[in-house]
């Protein structure tokens, strides 16, 4: 059996994906070992299976001037722990995902002269992936990258973004296009960081729509635990059906669920909402680390899948003026449900394993 190194930062962007790696390699025969940081503690229950490595990390984002201080020797502490720990497992391969837990990782893995891959989830590389780009073998990537590209392109290759398999169960859920007169079902969703706009925009151009149409609204949304009894009141007072919550366990199947969605940008709604075939309105998180989220927003625009509204322009106004459009011309909806998933590669987990195997053969 081979041994191959995963190594992840902690958010589910990251995160996802290498589980997805993870458990197709282990599927293969191949031993799975994540190095990652110490900082995030639930690693054994997300990597069933695979051995776990710490080494030491930091960020540069977010920290006192202490923290900023001591980075740099934080990374270089975890660069020679990693080449300790590399050169006793000797991989065949070693994978990053970004976060800043992989980079001392996939640092000493380019020292060590290890065939390296990494992979992109969004159009852009994210800083710890930009500073080893050079260096790896394979750049594995879901969207067509824009900025911040590497000096040699042909290490890029497009295998799509590993999905966990309940999202992939979805894949072949067709859309039903909403009748034109009929029930329109909307999820509304922000995550942790973008549920706010969605909570004070969303109810407010809902209640600039006419009431015929707002009879044919059944709406799931994400809102901040402080943000969920005032909009609860608003949808109630307008008579909207409305399911709130702050968080939803079963986010894929209300994908599948809805004919519209309304969502950020981030690497996992955009392939997510490819893989399942479903439009949206997407609003980039404006304050996103490089803006990443714009320009995966943009590739799902502009294969016709959904609208990219900046945060800026994303008012009640412009939102009911829109979902008037909308639900006035549903069939439309159906042409972006296809659209959608021309950016998906539900097959991407393998296309993935496929890459990173050849490249222990070739060691």
């Amino acid at each position: 059996m081979t041994t191959i190194v995963l190594s992840a930062g902690g958010t589910g962007g990251h995160l996802f994906p290498a589980q997805a790696l993870a458990g197709e390699l282990m599927a293969r025969g191949h031993v799975v070992v994540v190095m990652t940081d110490a900082r995030f503690k639930q690693y054994e229950t997300a990597f069933p299976g695979a051995r776990i490595e710490t080494v030491p990390s930091a960020a540069f984002s977010d920290r006192s001037i202490l923290g900023l201080l001591s980075a740099p020797f934080e990374i270089a502490a975890g660069i020679v722990l990693s080449l300790v720990k590399l050169h006793r497992l000797r991989p065949r391969a070693v994978v990053g995902f970004g976060g800043y837990p992989s980079l001392p990782v996939m640092i000493a893995a380019c020292l060590a002269r290890r065939p390296t891959a990494i992979l992109s989830p969004d159009a852009l590389l994210g800083r710890a992936n930009r500073i080893v780009a050079n260096y790896v073998q394979r750049i594995a990537a879901n969207l067509p990258l824009v900025r911040f590209l590497p000096k040699d392109m042909s290490k890029i290759v497009y295998t799509g973004n590993p999905m966990r398999p309940e999202v992939v169960a979805l894949a072949g859920i067709a859309y039903d296009t909403p009748e034109a007169d009929g029930p329109f079902h909307m999820l509304v969703f922000g995550g942790s960081q973008g549920a706010r706009v969605f909570s004070e925009v969303v109810p407010a151009a809902i209640e600039k729509l006419p009431a015929d149409l707002r009879a044919r609204l059944s709406i799931v949304q994400q809102c901040r635990p402080e943000d969920i009894e005032t909009v609860r009141a608003t949808y109630t007072r307008l008579g909207v059906k409305a399911e709130l919550a702050s968080f939803y366990s079963d986010l894929p199947q209300r994908m599948a669920w809805a004919h519209l969605v309304i969502a950020r940008s981030g690497a996992g709604t955009v392939s997510e909402l490819a893989v399942i075939g479903r439009p949206a309105i997407l609003v980039p998180l404006p304050h996103a680390l490089d803006d990443n989220q714009t320009p995966n927003a943009d590739a799902f625009a502009n294969v016709g899948a959904g609208w990219r509204v900046k945060q800026s322009g994303f008012t009640s106004t412009t939102l009911a003026a829109m979902l008037a459009d909308i639900l006035a011309a549903p069939a439309t909806l159906g042409a972006r449900a296809a659209a959608a998933r021309k950016l998906s590669r539900p097959d991407a987990t393998q296309r993935f394993a496929d890459v990173v195997e050849q490249l222990g053969r070739a060691a």
